[in-house]
């Protein structure tokens, strides 16, 4: 298989002017998203503005209460007044702000919705060959930081970094007109070494959280890969080694988290330091100013509260712009996902291919295909073979002959290298890939269950059908009536991946759903492989029944369920040695007369190691 895929989704190890670019790009593409709500965005901004007024007009009130309350000057009815203007203004910053909360929260919600559903239906547009690569928990993780990370930066970018840059506006109007060129110099030149400072070691610590996520997001694909194959640790007794496995991703992990810790306490210690020292200068020019009989007592908390209301946004905007370059960084790599290239898409004039009833059986043909997953590794050569409509051809030969890749070319989970595959007459590439997976139905070898009812994964052939379509289609794969032996019935649940089935049971299930969809061509790849004889016999009748008046092909291991078949193909080394009908190739003597002879011998010795087991007393008993 090839590997690009994977290598194209594995993060950046650091950030890079290029990484940097991608990152503001990704976050363009959000401007849509603020553009459809842009009245509910023009209100909260407005709501926004309102908070900060009023948060700048307290610092003022307060100065005219001390001011106010004077020995010389104190008038009863003038502090009460301000003292009630103080209390409503401050009420008004957290009203307005609440209120510019509730309006935008739908637009950061929707843009998150409508981005994950993106991300989502792109990954499932993707070819098999990104999910064979794909490692799902690390995926997951990028998906979950990546929809947050679209919250965070349109609440942080409107409602951060406005506000702060607002806020110092409005207190620079008040410094210049109240006080001397001293205090406007020193908050600026504390302001300016503030942001220098956060930004230069921000960007130092973005390297540490982008390391400490890919090894969150490996550690947590370790931990989902080992938990869904539960049943493989426990068979080879290897808890413990996955423990440690687990333990080392682990171990990076926190090594990096403390890093990462470490470095944001460096950020807070240094932004601290300017901001009491900026602070200090001013609260000394402001005494002397007062000792000098230059400035009153209100003037003096004035320069406190202006300060302290400035200094609390800018602290908190060094953790915005952190949260803005871990959100950008979060954003990109998911937006990295849609960025991967469909390998099988729809051409511009793909017509669809008629589906459902009426459409009649399909007529099938393989010209001249070859195909390889990979280049250095072929696996079809020059294979054409005709499947008339209605027709029932069966595909044998040993494993890795080629077989089964037959039915993912015919789903077009791949193109083909050369030659084509024709419905109809049409090429797979001129259809429309939804038109064509709804005419097909197939019961795979290995069949994986959704984690929900069976009724639901019977009902996943065709979502809306009937109950009584349901329960029709289950007794047509009979497992209708062992599902009536359940305690819950239908209603009950199937566990992850199935695994609460038996493999016959996900068998007949997988049938059962491909009876429901009812389509026009059929493909059993390997169906009753994880059948006993009994039910394979039960089961085969009905697979034949349900196949009647559609081409149906049959990817087999067993040879017996195949002798009725209009065209036997025979594979080895993905190329087509025999054809012929099952007396046709017996007559031939050659692979497939081979093949017959060796599994009617095996039969017969399972014939006789059973007959032995039912005459022995002691292997009865035993």
């Amino acid at each position: 298989m090839a590997h690009d895929h994977r290598r194209a989704i594995s993060p950046t190890p650091a950030s890079t002017p290029q990484s940097r670019r991608n990152e503001w790009r990704a976050a363009l593409s959000l401007l849509p998203h603020l553009w459809e709500f842009r009245s509910r965005v023009i209100l909260a901004l407005t709501l926004l503005v309102a908070a900060k007024l009023a948060n700048v007009s307290v610092p003022l009130v307060l100065k005219h209460v001390i001011d106010s309350l004077d020995a010389t000057a104190a008038v009863l009815a003038v502090p009460l007044a301000l003292l009630a203007a103080y209390g409503a203004l401050r009420f008004s910053t957290t009203l307005f702000g609440e209120l510019r909360d509730v309006v935008f929260v739908r637009v950061t919600q929707r843009a998150a919705r409508r981005i994950a559903l993106s991300v989502f239906r792109h990954l499932h547009s993707l070819s098999l060959r990104f999910h064979l690569d794909r490692q799902t928990g690390g995926m997951s993780r990028d998906i979950e930081r990546g929809t947050r990370g679209v919250s965070t930066l349109l609440s942080y970018m409107l409602f951060s970094i406005i506000p702060v840059v607002l806020e110092f506006a409005l207190v620079a109007v008040i410094l210049i007109q109240r006080f001397d060129w001293r205090f406007p110099a020193v908050t600026f030149s504390a302001v300016v070494l503030y942001i220098g400072f956060t930004v230069g070691v921000t960007e130092w610590r973005t390297d540490h959280r982008r390391r400490t996520n890919e090894l969150d997001s490996r550690a947590n694909t370790r931990a989902i890969d080992s938990l869904l194959n539960y049943e493989t640790v426990k068979y080879f007794n290897n808890e413990e080694f996955e423990a440690k496995r687990y333990d080392e991703a682990l171990q990076r992990f926190e090594a990096a988290a403390v890093r990462s810790e470490m470095s944001l306490g460096v950020l807070n210690i240094g932004q601290s330091l300017i901001i009491a020292v900026a602070v200090t200068l001013l609260m000394i020019l402001a005494a002397g100013g007062v000792a000098a009989k230059t400035l009153t007592l209100g003037d003096l908390v004035l320069v406190n509260a202006l300060l302290i209301q400035l200094y609390i946004p800018l602290n908190f905007l060094g953790m915005v712009y952190r949260e803005i370059k871990q959100s950008l960084a979060d954003i990109h790599r998911m937006f990295r996902l849609l960025g991967e290239h469909r390998e099988v898409e729809d051409r511009p004039n793909a017509v669809a291919l008629s589906v459902g009833k009426g459409a009649g059986a399909k007529a099938i043909a393989f010209e001249h295909v070859d195909f390889s997953y990979d280049p250095n590794r072929q696996i079809l050569f020059d294979v054409s073979f005709d499947m008339p409509a209605g027709s029932k051809v069966a595909v044998v030969g040993h494993s890795g002959s080629g077989k089964s890749t037959l039915a993912r070319l015919l789903y077009r989970f791949y193109d083909v290298g050369n030659g084509r595959i024709a419905i109809d007459g049409i090429d797979l590439r001129d259809l429309k890939q939804g038109s064509l997976r709804a005419a097909i139905g197939i019961v795979p070898q290995d069949t994986v269950l959704f984690n929900n009812t069976i009724y639901y994964n019977i009902l996943y052939g065709r979502p809306d059908a009937s109950r009584d379509e349901v329960i029709e289609a289950a007794r047509a794969a009979h497992i209708h009536d062992f599902v009536e032996t359940l305690p819950d019935k239908y209603e009950a649940r199937v566990g992850e991946r199935g695994l609460k089935l038996s493999g016959g049971e996900k068998q007949r299930v997988a049938i059962a759903r491909a009876i429901l969809k009812n389509p026009s061509i059929l493909i059993f790849d390997e169906a009753t492989s994880a059948l006993d004889s009994k039910t394979e016999q039960a089961i085969q009748a009905e697979l034949e029944q349900i196949a009647q008046g559609r081409t149906t092909l049959v990817i087999a291991h067993r040879l017996s369920t195949i002798m009725d078949a209009d065209q036997i193909l025979v594979m080895d080394g993905g190329r087509i040695i025999e054809r012929g009908s099952h007396r046709e190739l017996l007559a031939a003597g050659g692979a497939y007369a081979q093949m017959w002879a060796l599994q009617q011998q095996e039969e017969a010795g399972e014939d006789g190691v059973g007959a032995a087991v039912q005459a022995s007393p002691e292997m009865t008993a035993a």
